[in-house]
């Protein structure tokens, strides 16, 4: 990479940002968002009047926003290009910020967030396609995985800024306000022109390719394009090109979600195959439900830390998302996530254990192992792969297909998890931890469907 082919990148990366800043945003703000009675007043209200339920269904319609948002990427990034659909994106993000910034009631908090959650269904079709079609073919593992750093950057940003912002009145505002600021420097920089498009969708729709040069000249070797899919690179390495390079002599038309869906071409079966269950597999296993479930076990053994105790799960997760940038190269995208699944599908398994004797340490433990192993292979991998593995024709629609069920497993799992541990449980509270050993089981067939 050139110095502007970082620049460019961290452009690209302030989406994943925005995705996991808003992820959980409403959980840190709760405190000081939420009210049984607004105060009367002309100005804006400090807070919002709604029950546990409305906030339920506030957080959540951010899901469906991501699903509408996912489905409509593949048109507007294949049809105006990876830059415009990303510029979108921001531009989408900054509209809804601004709204739930100024809202005084529930409605205008819902819109808000539905739109949110739309720029973050665009935003993870598009990053990493475009990310992966303006990096070098030597850093292609590396830079890939920076997409999950984003997102765990993103999320630790706002509960740092929770554990100031959170008890505050009206300091929720701020938080909104400050998102769509970085969304509105976002889209002026993709509107001036100071940003690239993607070569290889240029190439593709047979215009030119111009503008600053994202790559340095380089000899380092690489693998040849014909390794199997998920394997190790191997074999001689003829002199380093880019991806774009190579695809620019291969101009080929996209393929659309109907086509893929109903039509499916003999070369994207397995494509479709291992990036849908590679994106499902990071919901099946139960992240977000340990994540939750974490809060209540930590603070229980360590009561003296209960306010910090998400932030310091969430830092342990933004450190272990630095060992992949290095791995990935060494052991390749499958190892990798075999052995990131392994540990999870372990610690899983303990996490249920543990809840059912009231072994608290343990618990405590295995929940630090679970988010460790998720972040060296789970979290950024199934990214990585989508550009990878697809041909490039088809690499859009199947981005859109797999982050459109990676949203559809996400609300499912949030709408079963508390039923499921009831019904597992029986009301006992010593067999809650029964529901970890589904994920587990759950888990495990789709990394079966992976491997193979």
């Amino acid at each position: 990479f050139t110095a502007y082919g970082w620049y460019v990148c961290l452009w690209v990366l302030a989406t994943p940002f925005q995705y996991g800043y808003h992820i959980s945003v409403l959980n840190q703000l709760h405190e000081s968002l939420t009210c049984a009675v607004a105060p009367s007043s002309l100005e804006l209200p400090d807070c919002v009047p709604m029950t546990e339920l409305t906030f339920s269904v506030v957080t959540s319609i951010f899901t469906v926003g991501g699903l509408v948002g996912s489905l409509m990427a593949n048109f507007v990034s294949d049809n105006y290009g990876r830059r415009p659909a990303a510029t979108l994106s921001a531009a989408i993000l900054v509209i809804g910020t601004l709204i739930q910034a100024v809202s005084s009631g529930v409605t205008g908090l819902c819109l808000g967030r539905f739109l949110v959650g739309v720029s973050a269904g665009v935003g993870l079709c598009v990053s990493p396609v475009y990310i992966s079609e303006i990096t070098p073919k030597d850093m292609k593992g590396k830079v890939g995985v920076l997409t999950q750093l984003g997102i765990v950057l993103g999320i630790c940003g706002t509960q740092m800024i929770g554990l100031y912002m959170g008890s505050k009145q009206g300091g929720w505002r701020w938080v909104f306000a400050g998102s769509s600021v970085v969304g509105i420097i976002q889209v002026l920089l993709g509107l001036s022109g100071t940003v690239v498009e993607s070569p290889e969708w240029l190439n593709a729709h047979g215009k030119n390719v111009i503008g600053r040069s994202l790559h340095t000249t380089s000899t380092t070797p690489v693998a040849p394009d014909t390794e199997a899919l998920l394997e190790d690179e191997e074999g001689p390495a003829p002199p380093y090109e880019s991806d774009a390079d190579v695809r620019l002599k291969m101009p080929q038309t996209s393929i659309t979600l109907p086509a893929v869906i109903f039509k499916t071409p003999e070369d994207v079966r397995t494509p479709l195959l291992i990036v849908c269950f590679a994106m499902l597999s990071q919901q099946v296993s139960g992240i977000n439900a340990v994540l939750y479930y974490s809060n209540d076990i930590l603070r229980s053994t360590l009561p003296e830390l209960g306010p910090y105790v998400s932030l310091a799960i969430t830092i342990v997760n933004v450190l272990m998302t630095f060992p992949p940038i290095f791995l990935v190269q060494k052991l390749g995208p499958k190892r990798l996530l075999l052995i990131s699944t392994a540990g999870a599908i372990t610690s899983l398994i303990l996490v249920g254990i543990g809840l059912g004797r009231d072994l608290k340490v343990l618990s405590s433990v295995m929940i630090v192992v679970f988010v460790m192993s998720f972040a060296v292979g789970l979290g950024p991998i199934p990214f990585l792969l989508i550009p990878q593995v697809s041909p490039y024709y088809a690499t859009s629609a199947l981005s859109s297909i797999a982050l459109a069920l990676n949203w559809i497993a996400n609300f499912l799992v949030g709408l079963a998890f508390l039923p499921l541990r009831k019904l597992l449980s029986g009301g006992d509270p010593s067999k809650q931890g029964r529901v970890f050993w589904v994920f587990a089981a759950v888990l495990a067939l789709c990394m079966i469907m992976v491997a193979r």
